[in-house]
């Protein structure tokens, strides 16, 4: 018996895989800290309120990828322009925030912060802007509420999946109302950005 302890502790000492790691890490969050599991995906659905153009922004509270703790309120005085994707890695979303990425001159000359948002959990994401070179945060939406209130959770998404992110974009202007709203249901379709960088040379 103190063989077999003996070898259960060299198995423990080998390193893990960064993959492993971000896998672990998240299986943590779901077996040891059941007060904060995302709400029922049915009980989000119904709870859910879409924002519409003229409406006060929802008031939400995220965790960026170094787990700090980011609040619609906190961006009071500034325009803000809300990207909820479906999944950190697919090749839309990569398409679309590396897109962002590559043009963020012009959100920063229209005094607009960008934040992209996903159920992604914050290791995934923070492994996702490394290797994609984004310049702007991307915020952990884990328990999916975020996405619920702007009307941006799919039910069922790939056939199977529950709960993953819409693609969307919101604009909310320094007051805090919003001034843009779109939400795809076809996940393979990218927000109309001519658009919202013609509603953001608005509110310079």
């Amino acid at each position: 018996m103190r063989k077999s302890a003996q070898s259960v502790r060299v198995q423990r000492a080998a390193p893990l895989s960064p993959f492993l790691f971000v896998l672990f890490d998240t299986l943590f969050v779901l077996l040891v800290t059941p007060s904060i599991l995302p709400l029922d995906i049915t009980t989000a659905l119904n709870q859910r309120i879409n924002m519409k153009i003229g409406q006060p922004a929802t008031a939400f509270t995220l965790h960026d990828t170094d787990k700090n703790e980011i609040t619609l309120q906190q961006q009071a005085g500034k325009n803000v322009l809300l990207l909820f994707f479906p999944l950190a890695f697919t090749s839309v979303c990569t398409k679309e925030l590396c897109s962002v990425r590559d043009n963020i001159a012009t959100y920063k000359n229209a005094t607009a912060t960008v934040f992209g948002i996903s159920v992604d959990s914050p290791q995934t994401l923070a492994k996702f802007r490394e290797e994609q070179g984004l310049n702007f945060p991307l915020l952990s939406d884990f328990n999916k509420e975020t996405s619920a209130a702007y009307g941006a959770l799919y039910e069922q998404f790939a056939g199977w999946m529950k709960g993953v992110s819409k693609r969307a974009a919101f604009v909310v202007d320094k007051q805090g109302v919003i001034r843009y709203a779109e939400v795809l249901e076809n996940p393979g379709e990218l927000p109309n950005f001519t658009a919202i960088n013609q509603i953001l040379e608005t509110l310079k």
